[in-house]
């Protein structure tokens, strides 16, 4: 029996994976191997052969931002003449549209503008409530976060706490990129250390919000790093038991200042199984459709994922770096099928809504746009 065949054999038998483990999976070739030992793992956790997706809209509210991530080509410095801030009747139009075919979360997210207030999240947050009571509201990044205790004063606990009374639902877990001080002062100077974000969300945990995890790999780290990500995504998973979902995306390099080569599919779709092998305590993974495409986003259901994400009836960050990839809901459908699974439409408390029959679509779909 190979080495790795030794660590494969010992996540199945229900062993953690430590560090020298997770180096040996990341420096094998044998993808498929690891792949198929992590979707055996992803069954006794989904038993069912569900796949599960959100219909949901990514709202840019500001590209405003004063953290300069050298790997981002959304945003604009404060002053800038194309940065923006989105009137709230924009935004609103936009979620009407969202509800109008049947979505239920709206994932807010934009810079760390310096010159918004507190009382502007909070006002927003009430308005969009009394307007849509129905749609959860799953946003705002640690970074931001940590602006609006910058600029309010308060504590970090009383920011989120004051952020859940206005109707903040969940906070979503973009800002990881790599946890490891080394990488991130190398990309994104500015965002704090890794112990920033990790605080963000283990006090929302506590304060009874839950929240996703992500990784983001392709930055020039260690493999060494990107097994130090997953463990202390576990420890923290362990203490406050409030990460739903896990997500795994690569670097998209185009008109940033980090220049990088792309990784290859491969490598996304041996993270996403390393992920789901080590993260033992996390019971939801997503596919990353809209950085590697749909055609990889199926087959990572092969490798540790039960969920296809969200529709993303509109995205920009991630456009802004030329990486387009668009589906709507009936193509998701199709996509999950074609992967032998039976899809069906969830909350993002990963409740399931609807359960689609074979060679059922939806009949109000959207056309993608930004």
């Amino acid at each position: 029996m190979s080495a790795i065949d030794r660590i494969l054999a010992r996540a199945l038998a229900g062993e953690r994976l430590g560090l020298e483990d997770g180096l040996a999976l990341f420096e094998s070739d044998e993808v498929e191997k690891i792949g198929h030992a992590a979707d055996q793992i992803m069954k006794r956790w989904h038993p069912e052969p569900i796949t599960t997706f959100v219909i949901g809209r990514n709202i840019n509210y500001t590209n405003v931002c004063d953290t300069y991530c050298r790997f981002c080509a959304f945003y604009r410095p404060p002053g800038h003449p194309e940065g923006y801030v989105l009137p709230n009747e924009v935004i609103f139009q936009k979620i009407q549209e969202t509800v109008d075919v049947g979505g239920t979360e709206i994932l807010m997210q934009g810079g760390t503008h310096p010159d918004l207030p507190f009382g502007y999240y909070l006002n927003l947050l009430r308005e969009i409530k009394r307007r849509f009571p129905q749609i959860h509201i799953h946003s705002f990044s640690p970074a931001e976060i940590w602006k609006m205790v910058e600029v309010s004063g308060l504590s970090l606990e009383e920011v989120i706490r004051q952020l859940k009374e206005a109707g903040l639902d969940s906070i979503p877990g973009g800002g990881a990129e790599i946890l490891d001080d080394r990488t991130r002062l190398r990309i994104s100077r500015k965002k704090g250390s890794w112990t920033k974000w990790m605080e963000v969300m283990q006090t929302a945990h506590r304060l009874g919000l839950h929240t996703t995890a992500t990784m983001v790999i392709g930055f020039g780290e260690t493999l060494e790093e990107r097994v130090l990500h997953l463990l202390r995504i576990r420890q923290a998973q362990d203490e406050t038991r409030g990460f739903l979902a896990f997500i795994v995306w690569t670097f998209q390099p185009e008109n940033t200042r980090l220049p990088r080569e792309k990784l290859p599919p491969e490598e996304y779709l041996k993270a996403v199984a390393i992920s789901r092998l080590m993260l033992d305590n996390i019971p939801n993974f997503q596919s990353s459709w809209v950085t590697m495409g749909p055609e990889i986003g199926k087959l990572s259901l092969s490798y540790g994922c039960n969920d296809f994400g969200s529709t993303m009836i509109e995205e920009n960050v991630v456009s802004a770096a030329a990486c387009t990839h668009k589906v709507n809901t009936n193509l998701i459908l199709r996509l999950i099928r074609e992967a032998g699974k039976i899809p069906a439409q969830r909350n993002t408390r990963y409740e399931i809504l609807r359960v689609f029959r074979e060679g059922e679509t939806v009949e109000r779909d959207f056309v993608m746009q930004n």
